[in-house]
């Protein structure tokens, strides 16, 4: 069964597909017990994960030798596995800081700090395989200038004018650019900075964001846009031992966004969707054996 997805039940939710490299990096974490329902596609129907012969080790079992294919081993010394990322944001701190980061940028003085305070708050959830106690330490005076100038084209569009909006759009991919690369320079893991760097070109970048907008246009198509961005994004992250990967379809990503637009347009639903959205993409992120993944 090496090869194929699987789905487990986990605080009365359905998750995955996954491959079972992840699903056996998540039992060795720990987020998925012998008791766990799992299922896999010639399963009659669910089980404990437990039950299945040889998918939970046995308490105090030594772990299985890696087989052709399977996940690859810990080094003994700074190694980490590989294995999908994760996250569980609290529903009132997420909401409250985004909200922050939106009001900052309408006022567009205090942007840098809201923005940071967003950013700084959110990543210490994120769990990486490997990679505990993950922080991000950029400061708001480190680009305060990209957040200032952001803010400002958010009224760009009172110009009413083609050349001036095009404009705005180039500026504000480079701009958006710019914080990408700040960020990824700027995590921590127990304390200790992380050899990470972006290293996409800003005409790509800048090319993918004008694609977004444009994409916009077919209604649905933005969405598979949005998946091969964010593989992009991925493929140009460097500095870890790890491939990063993005592994939800153009589907997933367009039918969840529906939802959480919808409950973002009923207002009070907004904490409880904001924060099932965010869990969720973290989730499409994972970390993989480099040329793994021939699509990320």
């Amino acid at each position: 069964m090496s090869n194929r997805n699987w789905f487990y039940a986990s605080e009365g939710q359905q998750k995955g597909p996954l491959p079972e490299t992840q699903l056996r990096d998540l039992i060795t974490r720990g987020m998925v017990g012998a008791d766990t329902l799992v299922w896999t596609e010639g399963m009659a129907g669910w089980q404990k994960a437990g039950e299945i012969p040889g998918l939970v080790p046995s308490a105090g079992a030594p772990p299985a030798f890696p087989q052709a294919g399977g996940p690859p081993p810990v080094a003994a010394s700074g190694g980490y596995s590989g294995g999908a990322l994760s996250a569980d944001f609290p529903i009132w701190g997420l909401f409250g800081r985004s909200l922050l980061m939106f009001i900052g940028e309408i006022f567009v003085i205090p942007a840098p700090w809201t923005a940071t305070a967003l950013y700084r708050f959110a990543i210490p959830y994120i769990r990486v395989p490997g990679r505990p106690h993950l922080a991000f330490t950029g400061q708001p005076l480190d680009i305060w200038y990209v957040f200032i100038v952001l803010g400002l084209l958010t009224y760009a569009g009172a110009a009413n004018s083609n050349i001036v909006t095009l404009l705005s759009l180039v500026l504000q991919g480079f701009l958006s650019w710019m914080i990408v690369r700040w960020i990824f320079s700027h995590l921590s893991s127990s304390g200790q900075d992380l050899p990470i760097e972006f290293k996409g070109s800003p005409l790509a970048y800048i090319g993918w964001y004008l694609a977004m907008v444009i994409s916009a246009i077919t209604i649905i198509g933005w969405a598979w846009v949005l998946t091969a961005w964010m593989r992009w994004i991925c493929r140009n992250v460097e500095g870890t031992r790890r491939e990063v990967t993005f592994n939800a379809s153009g589907l997933e990503v367009l039918w969840r966004t529906i939802v959480f637009s919808v409950g973002c347009a009923f207002l009070i639903p907004i904490p409880w969707v904001l924060r099932w959205y965010g869990n969720w993409i973290v989730s499409q992120f994972a970390l993989a054996e480099r040329g793994a993944y021939t699509n990320s």
